[in-house]
């Protein structure tokens, strides 16, 4: 039976859905985030990243494709973020030359992953899916089904 997480939030208040969240999904390394643009998906990464420790200023990866960020968790040892944004990517070969698919088999790091579904074919099944939405008020949901 899967485990089911919808949070809704307001920019006030996104730091406190990205601690629910992390303490909800840091068993897992690899994050899809699907959502609309104008959805949230990079604000919460930065706010997430805060959670996680990391101390940079988090920023999209629209045109570099990919952010690299390095923190320490609670044990003390390093590990990465990883922070990939496939909007713009043409194709897998693209995805692909671009180090994506590197990023995916780093062991000691996390990966969120903005537009999953332009790089489908190289996803692990067991990635976390992420769905943000964009609320009539303003605010934002992240709903996700956690596997098991």
């Amino acid at each position: 039976m899967s485990k089911n997480l919808s949070l809704n939030y307001s920019l006030a208040e996104i730091n406190e859905a990205a601690k629910v969240f992390w303490q909800e999904a840091k068993a897992y390394r690899i994050f899809a985030f699907r959502g609309d643009l104008g959805a949230g998906k990079t604000t919460f990464v930065a706010a997430l990243a805060q959670v996680m420790g990391i101390e940079d200023s988090v920023s999209s990866p629209t045109f570099s494709l990919i952010n690299e960020y390095h923190f320490f968790d609670k044990d003390g040892n390093e590990k990465i973020l990883f922070h990939s944004d496939c909007y713009r990517l043409k194709d897998i070969e693209e995805a692909i030359q671009a180090g994506i698919e590197d990023m995916l088999e780093q062991k000691n790091a996390y990966c969120i992953i903005e537009w999953p579904e332009r790089i489908l074919p190289l996803l692990p099944e067991d990635a976390l899916w992420v769905d943000f939405k964009l609320l009539d008020d303003g605010g934002r949901q992240l709903l996700c089904s956690f596997p098991g």
